[in-house]
C-alpha cells in the first residue's frame, strides 16, 4: 500500500465518521420527539419490549453485514441508555412545567 492509498482510505474513514455523526444527530432528534410524546401521554421513558426488539433486529443485521453482533449490541445499548436519559429529562421538565402552571 502506498502513502497515497493510505491517505485515500483515511479520507474514506473520515467521510464514514461524519455520516455516523449526522445519523446519530438525526436519531436523537427523532427520539427527542418520542420523548416529548411519552411525557405528554404519561408513558414511561423506557420500553423494554421495544428495546429488545431493536437489539434482536440489529444483531441479525450486524451478522448479515459481517459485524460482530456483540459489539453492535453494546453500541446500541450505549445509544439507548442516552435516549432513556434524555426521555427522563424531558419527563422531569414536563412535570416541573405542569406543577409550575398548576401553582400559578
Amino acid at each position: 500500500m502506498s502513502d497515497e492509498e493510505l491517505a485515500a482510505l483515511r479520507r474514506s474513514i473520515d467521510k464514514v465518521d461524519a455520516e455516523l455523526v449526522r445519523l446519530l444527530a438525526e436519531r436523537f432528534r427523532i427520539t427527542h420527539d418520542i420523548g416529548i410524546y411519552k411525557a405528554a401521554n404519561y408513558m414511561p421513558p423506557v420500553d423494554l419490549v421495544r428495546q429488545q426488539q431493536q437489539v434482536d433486529g440489529l444483531r441479525r443485521l450486524a451478522s448479515a453485514e459481517g459485524l460482530d453482533p456483540d459489539f453492535c449490541e453494546r453500541f446500541v445499548h450505549f445509544v439507548m441508555d442516552e435516549v432513556v436519559r434524555n426521555h427522563r429529562h424531558i419527563a422531569e421538565s414536563a412535570s416541573e412545567f405542569t406543577v409550575e402552571h398548576e401553582t400559578l
